[in-house]
């Protein structure tokens, strides 16, 4: 667990990430803190998703997108939009 919170430490710097046990099931709750000690994000994540590499890489994306948003630098709605304009693009392109 440790070597997992320096490689999300090391992914989402500046911001303090802090890891702890939640839930009956293995859940981890990732706490992202400022400098100035304020929590900018803190979500629930199952332990399958901090040990896959692939699935990890799916966190740091996450909550480097919470992040955004936590900012006021990033709204949801646009986050929206771009999801369905890269579907269009994909509909498209198949036909």
């Amino acid at each position: 667990m440790e070597s997992i919170s320096l490689l999300l430490g090391e992914a989402l710097s500046p911001y303090l990430v802090k890891l702890t046990p939640s839930g009956a099931h293995g859940e981890c709750l990732v706490t992202l803190k400022s400098t100035s000690g304020a929590i900018v994000v803190e979500r629930a994540f199952n332990q399958a998703q901090l040990t896959d590499k692939r699935l990890l890489t799916d966190v740091v994306d996450g909550l480097h997108r919470d992040v955004l948003i936590a900012e006021g630098r990033l709204e949801p709605c646009v986050i929206a939009a771009l999801r369905n304009a890269a579907q269009d693009k994909i509909l498209a392109s198949r036909n």
